[in-house]
C-alpha cells in the first residue's frame, strides 16, 4: 500500500477516527516493541545452562549417533 494513498484515506476520515487511527498505532507501536524485546531475551547463551554437557563424560556417548542406534536397536528391533 502507498503511503500517500493511507494518508489520504486517513485525511478523509472524522477526526474521531483519526484519533483511532494514531491511537492504533500507538498501541502497534508499543506491542512490537514489546515484541522485539521478548525475542532478544529469549536468544540467551546456552553456555551457562546445566543441561550443556550433563554427558561429557560418558564413554558409551562418544559417539551419539551409534548409541542413538543402538538404543533403537534394543527397545524397537530396529535394524540399521
Amino acid at each position: 500500500m502507498e503511503q500517500e494513498k493511507i494518508f489520504d484515506d486517513i485525511s478523509n476520515l472524522p477526526p474521531e477516527a483519526q484519533r483511532q487511527v494514531v491511537d492504533f498505532i500507538a498501541f502497534l507501536r508499543t506491542r512490537y516493541k514489546e515484541s522485539e524485546q521478548e525475542r532478544q531475551t529469549k536468544r540467551t547463551s546456552l553456555v551457562n545452562e546445566p543441561f550443556i554437557g550433563i554427558w561429557k563424560d560418558r564413554e558409551d556417548m562418544s559417539n551419539s549417533s551409534k548409541w542413538l542406534r543402538n538404543v533403537r536397536k534394543d527397545e524397537w528391533g530396529a535394524t540399521s
